[in-house]
């Protein structure tokens, strides 16, 4: 059965850091190309940050020089780093696993950057 599932989602306020995790099975993770989207009410869903599978990167232009993007193969699990949060940073956050043979879609965590 294949599972993504987000954490380390909450309530935090401007400036501030968080680091979201997405632990992953059921599929071979290692040759996944991997993805974190987020999303408000009402509006598109939107890319955050991409690894390849050969660990390539790429950051939306809101994000890049704060957000980092990580896997760790070994464990199976794709990482957000978080900083210098801004309250436009608020929203749900997907994490994504896409390859040849399908793709899957995590529950989400909320994220939200508040004072």
């Amino acid at each position: 059965q294949v599972q993504l599932v987000e954490s380390g989602g909450g309530l935090v306020q401007p400036g501030e850091s968080l680091t979201l995790s997405c632990a992953a099975s059921g599929f071979p993770f290692t040759s996944y190309h991997l993805r974190w989207y987020r999303q408000n009410p009402g509006k598109a869903r939107e890319l955050v940050a991409s690894i390849s599978n050969n660990y390539d990167t790429k950051y939306a232009d809101s994000v890049k020089g704060r957000f980092t993007i990580s896997r760790d193969n070994g464990q199976n699990t794709l990482y957000l780093q978080m900083n210098s949060l801004k309250p436009e940073a608020t929203a749900v956050y997907y994490c994504h696993a896409r390859f040849f043979s399908g793709e899957y879609w995590g529950q989400g965590t909320q994220v939200t950057v508040s004072s």
